[in-house]
């Protein structure tokens, strides 16, 4: 990875071919705050030091759960979500108390590994025990809760039409939420990373511009940066 200034020896008119203007580049020290931001927030402890050495900057001023944060994170993601609940517990017993569709998509990751593992009737009776209740107070939960048992129609839920919710994306999407909520109940100044924040509002913005028809330089690929100007 490196982290050197851009240069400025002609290639001003290159990138205003591949759709990236001199006017749209943002400093090096700005962008690496945002990342150094990002991996703060979201609670990469070792990839923000590294990162901090690597870039040259100042030493991050690092959360005082974050170790606790980190160990939370790994057990959502992999699976382990009692361990997971009996952590957040641990740190802050009123958080899942006080905030009832967070903890249903925690238990809904459980019922979801226990649908991953084959055990469908363990599934089912998790689901009825666990679930039922909260679908039937809240519309949103009742469609994900029935979204996650369509999973058992299926001979391959991998291969079925709600596959998505097998994906570890869908599993560190919740996790991100639970980090937000800790950080919330820690009075934490930003509970989400800047540069989602700043992306969202990038999505917000264009799309309010096309609904009126109006020209400008769209940014086309977020990963890259990629800004296609008005024809």
């Amino acid at each position: 990875m490196s982290f050197e200034n851009p240069t400025n020896n002609g290639n001003n008119q290159e990138e205003h071919k591949h759709g990236k203007p001199e006017g749209y580049q943002i400093s090096r020290t700005d962008m690496n705050m945002l990342i150094m931001n990002y991996l703060v927030t979201e609670g990469f402890k070792e990839a923000a030091l590294k990162f901090q050495q690597e870039a040259g900057l100042q030493e991050p001023a690092l959360c005082s759960s974050l170790d606790e944060r980190i160990l939370i994170r790994e057990a959502v993601q992999n699976g382990r979500i009692p361990e997971a609940i009996a952590m957040v517990n641990s740190l802050h017993p009123e958080l899942l108390d006080n905030d009832r569709f967070l903890y249903f998509h925690l238990q809904q990751l459980q019922l979801l590994e226990l649908i991953r593992a084959g055990r469908a009737e363990e599934a089912l009776a998790f689901a009825s025990a666990t679930l039922a209740e909260a679908g039937a107070n809240d519309r949103a939960a009742l469609a994900e809760l029935e979204r996650s048992l369509a999973l058992l129609a299926f001979p391959d839920p991998h291969s079925s039409p709600f596959a998505d919710l097998l994906l570890p994306a869908h599993g560190q999407k919740i996790a991100s939420e639970l980090n937000a909520a800790i950080l919330k109940m820690e009075n934490q100044e930003y509970t989400n990373p800047k540069l989602c924040s700043l992306l969202r509002m990038i999505l917000w913005s264009q799309s309010e511009l096309d609904k009126h028809n109006v020209k400008y330089p769209k940014m086309t690929d977020l990963a890259n940066a990629t800004i296609e100007q008005p024809k």
